[in-house]
């Protein structure tokens, strides 16, 4: 049986890395608001560990996104396919990735992608064509790379 998985990303700011990451793979950001109401009202969890994000509750120290067309719980609104989760941690990025995303958005589009990223807020980091593959290698918001593919 094959392993369900999601890839969790260490950050200084879950809110901001989702949308980005959203709008950069044409995922939907999972909405927890209703999971998170239930929590606080049978006394579960506390205010304190929730944030207003877009007007609804959301986790202070996480967010994550989903395949838009995967099934999803909608009661805690975490998507049963691919899902991206960000998480709050202490330390700020030093080094190169380890792991990273590549985004195939084709030959004839990943100029004009790498384009949109940047307005998103990626940054450009260089671009390469080797062995008849192209790519532009990019970093988010807060500097984790990823390439965007030819």
């Amino acid at each position: 049986m094959a392993v369900k998985f999601k890839i969790c990303i260490d950050c200084a700011d879950p809110h901001r890395l989702a949308d980005f990451w959203a709008g950069a793979m044409g995922y939907e950001v999972e909405d927890h608001s209703a999971l998170i109401a239930t929590l606080l009202e049978n006394g579960v969890v506390t205010e304190d560990l929730t944030v207003d994000v877009h007007g609804r509750k959301g986790w202070r120290t996480a967010a994550a996104v989903r395949d838009p067309d995967a099934p999803f719980d909608p009661h805690s609104g975490v998507g049963k396919g691919m899902r991206l989760l960000f998480q709050t941690v202490p330390e700020p990025k030093t080094v190169k990735n380890r792991l990273h995303l590549d985004l195939h958005y084709g030959p004839d589009a990943y100029e004009a992608e790498a384009d949109r990223l940047e307005s998103l807020g990626a940054t450009r980091l260089g671009a390469y064509d080797e062995d008849g593959a192209k790519w532009i290698l990019m970093a988010d918001p807060e500097g984790n790379e990823f390439c965007c593919h030819g």
